[in-house]
């Protein structure tokens, strides 16, 4: 394993030093690779686009399949190039639309939540934020399972944009002792929970789905604003991150109001661009039925 980390950081390495118009092109190859040879959780992303879109054929589906592969060879590729992007490049190929929401929130003194799911590229997304406003960001993250490509991410998530990462476990503590100062902090919410962290069953892409509703509760603990991020591909290796206000005055949202406009908007999100969206990832794996019957064998 550890001959194999290596061989990938050397690779990556030079990656990361190819021009933009040579990395896309190795891309489309990349992307060939995933869909046709390795079939990289094919029927994952089949099944789960035809749960998702029942009304589209398997055309249709394909079609979505296919455009869905490209951009994930984009973004494997694209987190690569963070080893040696440079700032400009970055604000160039990334730019944000009602970013006035987040200022606005930080003129009333409050600090933010910024909800988001897999779309687009997330990981320029936040930094390309943290670049252009004037209060710190952090992104809450998962460690990965293996430690030393957990090390290479954080590596390529900190160079530009240093001391940017919370991890899951220390969110709430981080948070609090955070308090005095405005941040903003960017939970992508639209992953798997665990089976315990699952308190709210909706329906998400025409299925039922749980969701952990940590931003809920802490957005209201800690009286932060709430915002989503649209992440939307406006070209190749070139985004744009759109916002909407969630809620200013979290301890006045209704029960489950702030996961439900979450909800709402992210699916708004993945209808209207349905290849952006990380469809290789097991989203439905947790049956509400089946953690019913769990509850009551305990």
């Amino acid at each position: 394993m550890l001959v194999v980390f290596y061989l990938f950081k050397s690779l990556a390495w030079i990656i990361s030093k190819l021009p933009f118009y040579c990395l896309y092109r190795f891309s489309d190859f990349l992307s060939f690779l995933l869909f046709y040879i390795f079939r990289y959780r094919k029927a994952v992303v089949f099944q789960n686009l035809q749960n998702a879109f029942p009304d589209k054929d398997h055309k249709e589906i394909r079609k979505i399949a296919r455009k869905y592969y490209r951009n994930l060879a984009d973004i494997i590729l694209e987190v690569i190039k963070l080893r040696s992007i440079t700032t400009d490049q970055l604000l160039i190929r990334f730019s944000f639309e009602n970013i006035e929401i987040i200022r606005h929130l930080f003129s009333q003194g409050k600090s933010i939540i910024m909800t988001l799911g897999h779309c687009g590229n997330w990981e320029w997304m936040g930094i390309a934020l943290g670049l252009i406003t004037e209060q710190k960001g952090y992104a809450i993250v998962k460690p990965l399972s293996d430690k030393r490509f957990d090390k290479y991410m954080t590596f390529l998530r900190t160079r530009l944009y240093k001391d940017s990462m919370i991890p899951f476990k220390d969110t709430f503590r981080t948070l609090i002792k955070n308090k005095e100062h405005l941040t903003i902090n960017a939970f992508a919410a639209d992953q798997t929970p665990t089976k315990s962290e699952i308190n709210y069953w909706g329906k998400f892409l025409n299925q039922e789905t749980g969701f952990f509703t940590g931003i809920e509760k802490i957005a209201m603990s800690l009286d932060m604003g709430v915002v989503f991020i649209d992440i939307q591909r406006v070209g190749r290796g070139r985004y744009k991150g759109i916002f909407s206000l969630i809620t200013e005055q979290p301890k006045a949202a209704g029960e489950q109001e702030i996961i439900k406009k979450y909800v709402s908007l992210l699916e708004q999100s993945i209808n209207k661009s349905p290849d952006n969206w990380l469809w290789s990832h097991k989203r439905w794996k947790h049956k509400r039925e089946d953690i019913e019957q769990e509850t009551q064998a305990d």
